[in-house]
């Protein structure tokens, strides 16, 4: 196993990729576009698109670092991109939810004031795969729904809804279509906006400041990788590798993909060792 990080370089990044997605998006004016064609709703005003906002009320709480976060008048809304499968989607959602209203009432607003909240989540993958000879649906949209009566809403104004790239044939509309298309296969094809982002990737990965901040994130996630290895008992034993894969996501925010594949384990052994711990 080599004790080396390995690092996407910047001149084979994607609009899918984590760091260019958040660069990209730093454009308000882009910003709007693509959320509204996803979300089919208008943003009045953007207040900032604030990238990577780290929310942690308390010291002692699990922050969270969120892709892209967006206000708008009445709405806040959270974008997430995942080019690789990642454990308890449903529950890692119901958390980002949770953390943006307690980050919004501690700025001293009354729940009632809470404003229209978005979890979007745009995936390489059918994150809810039952058949290998199936790509899924393109969306999966989640409101709060009663069992017994259908007309009943508790009106808590939370949508969540989860894009996956792979389907993007059977998307019907096509503006969204051309967006799964470019995510999905880096071909931007006809479609204006498509091409827009395709050239800013481009234009990005030009800029000497960019690809000095792509580098500088790169060589703190190999620190923590390094420090994680430290962690663990004794190098070169299946449990000891296992112990550092675990202490890697635990102590330092590895994901899971990432610390299974340095680490030297099975992802589905870290992830099963990840949820008895």
């Amino acid at each position: 196993m080599s004790n080396s990080y390995y690092f996407k370089p910047v001149d084979q990044l994607t609009f899918a990729d984590n760091w260019m997605f958040q660069a990209v998006l730093r454009d308000k004016e882009i910003c709007t576009e693509f959320v509204e064609r996803l979300l089919h709703i208008k943003i009045k005003n953007v207040e900032y698109p604030e990238l990577e906002k780290s929310i942690a009320p308390f010291y002692t709480s699990k922050g969270i670092r969120l892709d892209v976060y967006l206000k708008d008048e009445d709405k806040v809304i959270d974008v997430e991109i995942q080019t690789y499968p990642q454990e308890a989607l449903g529950k890692r959602t119901r958390y980002y939810q949770s953390m943006i209203d307690i980050d919004s009432l501690m700025k001293g607003h009354d729940y009632t004031e809470l404003k229209d909240s978005y979890i979007l989540f745009i995936c390489q993958f059918d994150p809810f795969k039952t058949s290998e000879n199936s790509p899924g649906l393109p969306r999966y949209t989640f409101r709060t729904r009663c069992d017994e009566s259908p007309n009943a809403s508790l009106n808590d104004n939370c949508l969540k809804l989860i894009y996956n790239a792979s389907a993007y044939r059977q998307e019907k509309d096509p503006l969204v279509r051309s967006i799964l298309h470019f995510i999905n296969t880096n071909d931007p094809g006809q479609d204006t906006f498509a091409n827009r982002l395709s050239s800013l990737v481009e234009t990005l990965k030009e800029r000497d400041t960019f690809r000095q901040e792509y580098s500088a994130v790169n060589l703190h996630d190999r620190d923590l990788i390094r420090m994680a290895k430290k962690e663990g008992v004794k190098q070169g034993q299946a449990q000891a590798k296992l112990e550092s894969a675990i202490t890697a996501v635990k102590s330092f925010n590895i994901t899971p993909q990432i610390a299974a594949e340095k680490m030297g384990v099975p992802l589905e052994e870290l992830q099963k060792a990840l949820k008895e711990s």
